[in-house]
């Protein structure tokens, strides 16, 4: 076996000009194949018949109220999973105790059910026949088929989002800073305020925007504890499967490009948030924490 030249770099895959030119022609078609397209056929078929069906559609009260709902769900679960995020990433990365792996696992869990398994498990805790639901109607409160039920089922689906986003950076930061800003007097708020929420801000938001789209695009557990009722209970989502299934297919696409009009803003807040973000990359790791000055107490 020859020796390898000192002076000459290891082969890298992709170093051959033909294999890079078809990988990166490969990806450009399978995306344009499975994300372009299909929005491509939604801004299309949303118009199909005229802006007067487009405009007939949106303004139409089931519409509305699809929309009204799809917010309102958003406005709740997104602040509640924003404030279990940080908490959970905090405890996870700036303490040791026992069952914090076990707290991990618990966070990751809604990624890898199926979110109509979800709904139904969801059924069975707080339906008439479920643990909780006669207790509940016994009180006349009503979870189910109706708005706290929705919100509940989006809250599971997007629990995660925020921790996730939040617990890597969080670990790459240490515990350093808090240390510190504790040595010299710092609250526990105080610290957080000062110190946690400027280093994790970028993270926090990003997380909140990919939240916030995932709640108000939800569909399988939603449509499982709503009881996809046409103009009550029913979210967007919902509301366009209702609309294809009348063979209305404008008006569902109309609908559709609503949430279409999301994403994109969603990717637009990604990519400004990242870039936002990445300047704490260029910041010197170990650099001191400006903690505001705390009188010793006597």
């Amino acid at each position: 076996m020859s020796a390898a030249h000192p002076g000459r770099k290891p082969p890298r895959v992709g170093d051959q000009p033909l294999f890079r030119r078809s990988l990166i022609a490969l990806v450009l078609i399978i995306g344009a194949l499975l994300i372009l397209a299909p929005l491509i056929v939604i801004g299309f078929e949303a118009f199909s018949e005229g802006w007067r069906v487009y405009a007939s559609t949106l303004v139409h009260p089931d519409t509305r109220h699809a929309i009204f709902l799809t917010v309102v769900t958003a406005l709740i679960a997104v602040p509640i999973n924003t404030i279990f995020g940080v908490a959970a990433a905090w405890a996870i990365t700036k303490f040791d105790f026992p069952g914090r792996r076990f707290l991990l696992v618990v966070i990751e869990i809604p990624f890898s059910i199926s979110p109509i398994v979800a709904g139904v498990a969801y059924l069975f805790v707080y339906g008439l026949q479920g643990y909780l639901g006669p207790l509940f109607d016994a009180y006349d409160v009503k979870v189910l088929f109706a708005l706290p039920g929705i919100v509940l089922a989006s809250m599971f689906v997007t629990a995660p989002f925020v921790a996730r986003e939040l617990i890597p950076l969080m670990q790459a930061q240490g515990r350093d800073l808090e240390e510190a800003a504790t040595s010299l007097g710092a609250s526990g708020w105080r610290t957080f305020f000062s110190v946690t929420l400027p280093n994790i801000k970028w993270a926090l938001l990003y997380g909140v925007v990919l939240c916030n789209a995932r709640v108000m695009g939800e569909f399988g557990a939603v449509s499982v504890v709503s009881g996809n009722i046409r103009g009550q209970t029913n979210t967007l989502p919902l509301h366009i499967e209702l609309l294809y299934h009348d063979y209305q297919a404008a008006g569902a696409f109309a609908s559709a490009s609503i949430l279409a009009v999301i994403a994109v803003f969603t990717i637009i807040a990604k990519v400004a948030l990242e870039r936002q973000g990445a300047g704490r990359v260029r910041r010197p790791a170990l650099s001191a924490p400006v903690v505001p000055a705390v009188e010793p107490k006597p």
